[in-house]
């Protein structure tokens, strides 16, 4: 398997489905931001991030599923409708977000011990969003499954995650190291939502990989 074919087979999706994929998350993001934003005010610095993590998950789980979704039904040459996409990842928040707790929980607590260890995990826990959203395995089971389904993809995920979220995560630490953007509660926002809004290609990325690693006969 190719990194860059599915990279750039990946970029080609999202390119050409940005206004689809905004109209169904953008919204949800700024909700998120705002809401981020309104809990790093009132909460001491402290406990300020597990707070974060925690308010994230309100809304998170909403717009993953629902382009998980689109991704899904796109594959299949359908045209999804966004509020049938919203409704069907309503009834999958309260196992998704669990997922995402426990997901979020094991990287940290593996990046806190050795960061490789926390982006191997975050490697090894990549499907499993898929894994419940798709196949209704629960928080657990997508998991476990997740940890089998990547055998052999360990190197071009992680490739995947360098490449694309690295310059991410420096974009992020330089905006909270950032004093002037720091006391600019509008700048600080539209910075927080638009890497929010590019991570969505790590999503469809990872689904490029987990519908070419389902294809295979040793997929289950």
């Amino acid at each position: 398997m190719n990194l860059f074919s599915v990279l750039r087979d990946s970029w080609y999706f999202f390119s050409h489905n940005l206004v689809a994929i905004a109209r169904l998350c953008l919204p949800l993001i700024v909700l998120e931001g705002l809401l981020l934003q309104q809990v790093g005010n009132l909460v001491a610095a402290e406990s300020a991030t597990l707070s974060r993590l925690i308010a994230g998950l309100l809304f998170y789980p909403l717009y993953s599923a629902a382009l998980i979704l689109f991704l899904d039904a796109r594959s299949q040459g359908l045209q999804p409708h966004g509020r049938d996409l919203m409704a069907a990842s309503l009834r999958l928040w309260p196992r998704f977000a669990l997922l995402a707790g426990l997901n979020t929980a094991a990287i940290l607590l593996g990046a806190s011990l050795f960061v490789l260890l926390g982006l191997w995990l975050m490697v090894k826990l990549a499907f499993a969003e898929y894994l419940l959203v798709l196949r209704g395995l629960s928080p657990m089971q997508a998991l476990q499954q997740s940890f089998t389904m990547s055998r052999g993809y360990f190197w071009p995920m992680l490739g995947a995650i360098l490449i694309i979220m690295l310059p991410l995560w420096l974009l992020d630490s330089w905006s909270q190291a950032n004093e002037t953007l720091a006391n600019n509660a509008l700048g600080s926002l539209l910075v927080d939502c638009m890497s929010r809004f590019l991570q969505l290609f790590m999503s469809v990325v990872v689904f490029r990989l987990f519908m070419l690693r389902s294809s295979q006969p040793d997929a289950e």
